[in-house]
């Protein structure tokens, strides 16, 4: 999908790939960016597009319906969105807080993840190589 948009006296062309897509591919100048929508948020400002563009997007992916809520004491989840390098422990692991649960890499740094409690590890959700979402839970606890 190709839009026009203006920010403040500046007019751009800009082609948007699939916007089911994570990240989305946006290219500008001949230039191609990965952006990652927040989950939460699927406006656009009609003010920022040139008149004459119909830009369409994507409704937000559905909350897991009827599915039990997250308890966040029991799991840690994706401070920001990026991809798994490493992940250092496995289902059955005891941990202390602090300890290195696994490696993110999102713009093009390397962030550890680490237990926020001690305990034992239920679930690892993750492998190396999966692209994870904001918010996303990336282990369990078991207690």
């Amino acid at each position: 999908m190709k839009i026009r948009v203006k920010i403040d006296e500046q007019t751009y062309d800009v082609e948007v790939g699939d916007l089911n897509a994570r990240p989305i591919l946006a290219t500008l100048e001949g230039e191609t960016f990965e952006v990652w929508p927040a989950e939460e948020s699927a406006e656009l400002s009609p003010a920022a597009v040139e008149p004459g563009c119909e830009p369409t997007l994507a409704a937000p992916a559905p909350a897991a319906a009827g599915g039990p809520a997250v308890d966040k004491s029991k799991s840690v989840q994706a401070p920001i969105p990026g991809v798994i390098l490493s992940v250092a422990v496995k289902a059955g692991d005891t941990v202390k807080t602090g300890q290195e649960l696994c490696l993110l890499e999102a713009m093009k740094m390397k962030n550890a993840i680490r237990a926020n409690r001690d305990g034992k590890i239920a679930n690892v959700l993750v492998a190396s190589g999966d692209a994870v979402r904001h918010g996303q839970v990336l282990m369990e606890f078991a207690d």
